[in-house]
């Protein structure tokens, strides 16, 4: 790379001693907060196979159809031997984590501070605390067998499309993705395929990548399908964590 003499300041080169130590002590102990979390969900996730990541929106009350279908699709995994790992919050979060509490498995509650919206559930066995969002994010798709994604907001949109991302990338291993709600998510595929594949920014195999759902019960099934025709066994000896590197 050829520089253009541009004079690009260095932490080093503060001539104010007092700030030049405030401020490397602030950024220090910044990364060590960050290598925490990395740390810490590391040694209390690492051993949690199978295990599937459930997201949807924090808004949505208990009395909505898919807070209880997110319930029963939770109950579904944790007794088929698959823990669940949800944000830990209200909503589907709330949802995802009382049905696998409810059920034979962990119930992951991977939480987050927020000034609003999110407030930690009491449906959680395992309960980790997050201040950065993509400390949060890698433990998600780090420990995930697949990914079930309920209807949400701008946060389940992001964590949908960054599983893409890596997946298509080979960032991250061929993982089974769930969209449930046909009603809910079927004009976002549609786009997806009138233009992201119609105008080349996206292949039409990478469409393989979803799968839209609406049953609970064809939800596990799904799960467990991907892998039998892998020849795969989804069990906690079987594979290693994805890479996500």
């Amino acid at each position: 790379m050829v520089s253009k003499g541009k004079n690009v300041p260095r932490l080093r080169q503060i001539a104010d001693i007092n700030r030049a130590t405030a401020k490397k002590a602030r950024e220090s102990w910044h990364m060590l907060t960050i290598m925490a979390e990395f740390i810490e969900s590391t040694e209390r996730l690492a051993e949690l196979r199978p295990a599937v990541s459930i997201f949807g929106s924090a808004r949505i009350k208990p009395e909505d159809p898919y807070y209880q279908k997110t319930v029963d699709i939770a109950r579904r995994l944790s007794d088929a031997g698959l823990a669940v790992i949800s944000g830990g919050g209200p909503g589907i979060m709330e949802a995802a984590n009382k049905g696998a509490f409810e059920g034979a498995s962990s119930s992951v509650g991977l939480n987050i501070e927020l000034p609003h919206e999110q407030a930690s559930n009491m449906w959680q066995d395992i309960s980790i605390s997050f201040r950065h969002f993509f400390a949060r994010k890698v433990a998600f798709v780090k420990y995930a067998d697949a990914y079930v994604v309920m209807p949400g907001g701008f946060g389940t949109l992001d964590e949908f499309t960054e599983v893409l991302t890596l997946i298509q990338t080979g960032k991250s291993r061929r993982i089974p993705v769930i969209l449930v709600g046909t009603t809910f998510w079927k004009g976002l595929l549609d786009w997806f395929r009138e233009r992201l594949v119609a105008d080349g920014m996206i292949n039409a195999a990478d469409m393989d990548l979803v799968q839209l759902i609406d049953e609970p019960a064809n939800v596990v099934d799904a799960i467990f399908a991907f892998y039998e025709a892998r020849n795969e066994l989804l069990s906690e000896d079987s594979k290693e964590p994805g890479a996500y590197l």
